[in-house]
């Protein structure tokens, strides 16, 4: 089922009428609500775009950040399972009215697009899309420190819209300006590509210029803030800087009250850690050391110990996962939620139709 954004009534997709903007497809119940669409489109986008009430539309109260996103197959910001998951949740967020706004960063060249020649060998080549036929740019920007340079971010945002109409944003970071070195321009056009040094620069970019971003766009409500994965857990030190700046005093216990960490990784390999070498390299003097010891790990900072030291509450992905991760953390109490997916996306259309006339209300039930 979906809304119709002209009249507001419920449409059944397979017997209404549609129409695509901006990688977004709208229904309709009637040729008089879509010829109005048609004539002034991204005026009407706009008007379901958010699920809380006219002039509130940045009272989130959920921030969630994550390295991968899966929206649509047509942007390439994902390579697997943990953008798989994210695109999921969120879309289940948006059906069920959740009130969050999600962090990710651009990829203009995606993670890579594989071909195999006639002897069998794979190749990987960029993937070429343009943002600006899914996405909306945003006018505000905001700076991070990146080896003593200044690095300007600016912002794009997707708007996923549920089965009730409700929209969720979803928020890019894009460090390619004209005032950014080539490199730093670079430094969001691959998905966990580069080198080390590249894959820090890139988790400034998402933990603590996404925290910046959201304050410049307005999201001041923000109570709970979720890392999908360690990438995302610079942001804790933000939100400690930020806590510093206003209070005088190290809250790490406020900080740990608003955090929420999710891991995938059941192996060693798979938990970020960079040299402090690189760390005073790269990030420099942000916060002192001996915090960033204290919280990351004496011999390099670990990013998922950063997010499990000050999360108030931690979960693997399935039960099992939560049995290895508290073998590999132990000390720490980490839950489990198994994975699921969004079951109304990976439904097929024939699908749909067959559930909707012999199971009312299967389509709200979304994330199975």
């Amino acid at each position: 089922m979906a809304k119709d954004p002209i009249c507001g009534m419920t449409v059944k997709e397979e017997t209404g009428l549609k129409f695509d903007y901006k990688g977004q497809t709208y229904y309709f119940c009637s040729d008089f609500c879509r010829n109005l669409f048609e004539k002034d489109p991204e005026k009407y986008a706009v008007l379901i775009r958010s699920c809380v009430a006219p002039g509130t539309e940045k009272e989130r109260s959920i921030a969630y950040f994550s390295m991968e996103i899966a929206i649509d197959s047509r942007i390439p910001t994902y390579s697997g399972g943990l953008g798989i998951l994210a695109g999921d949740t969120l879309r289940s967020c948006a059906d069920l009215k959740v009130p969050v706004v999600a962090v990710t960063l651009l990829y203009e060249k995606g993670y890579f697009y594989q071909k195999l020649d006639n002897q069998g060998n794979q190749y990987e080549l960029p993937v070429q899309w343009n943002p600006q036929d899914y996405l909306r740019p945003l006018p505000e920007k905001i700076e991070v420190e990146i080896e003593g340079r200044s690095v300007g971010v600016k912002a794009w945002q997707y708007d996923i819209v549920g089965i009730t109409g409700c929209s969720l944003p979803v928020i890019f970071l894009d460090t390619n300006l004209e005032k950014n070195s080539e490199y730093d321009r670079a430094l969001t056009c691959y998905l966990y590509g580069g080198d080390e040094k590249y894959r820090l620069a890139q988790e400034i970019i998402l933990g603590i210029g996404g925290i910046r971003m959201l304050r410049k766009l307005g999201y001041t409500g923000i109570k709970k803030y979720h890392m999908n994965e360690g990438h995302a857990s610079l942001l804790v030190l933000e939100l400690l800087r930020e806590r510093k700046e206003q209070e005088e005093e190290w809250d790490f216990e406020g900080v740990r009250r608003s955090c929420i960490f999710t891991t995938h990784t059941p192996v060693s390999a798979g938990h970020d850690r960079f040299s402090y070498e690189l760390v005073n390299s790269v990030l420099g003097e942000y916060l002192p050391l001996e915090i960033i010891k204290m919280l990351g790990g004496d011999d390099n900072l670990n990013m998922t110990y950063l997010a499990l030291n000050l999360s108030h509450y931690v979960n693997g992905v399935a039960k099992k996962h939560g049995e290895v991760s508290r073998d590999m953390f132990p000390g720490y109490a980490i839950d489990s939620i198994t994975n699921g997916v969004h079951s109304y996306t990976w439904t097929s259309e024939s699908f749909r139709r067959l559930y909707g006339k012999y199971i009312s209300g299967w389509a709200m039930d979304s994330f199975t």
